[in-house]
């Protein structure tokens, strides 16, 4: 079943290609990948269509979330290591 917007498709593998890039020290392109993927669909559902300024702002978010939080992670990790967790 084709889907709304399909025919941006190579749109979508542009932002994907962007992002993988912009993100290439933080995450794999598997993860670039699911993330555009995630924001398209959650565009769609929320608001019936998915320009791609959208899916990529969407994207972007997401990529600097999880950044975010692998980064904490690791703070964390080093603490702990230290004996220094509170």
């Amino acid at each position: 079943m084709a889907h709304p917007g399909d025919g941006d498709l190579p749109r979508y593998t542009e932002i994907g290609e962007r992002l993988t890039e912009e993100f290439h020290e933080i995450h794999n392109a598997a993860t670039v990948e699911r993330c555009v993927s995630a924001a398209r669909y959650g565009a769609e559902e929320v608001t019936g269509a998915a320009p791609p300024d959208l899916v990529e702002r969407i994207a972007r978010r997401h990529l600097e979330v999880l950044a975010t939080v692998a980064a904490e992670k690791r703070r964390r990790a080093r603490r702990s290591s230290l004996d220094n967790a509170p």
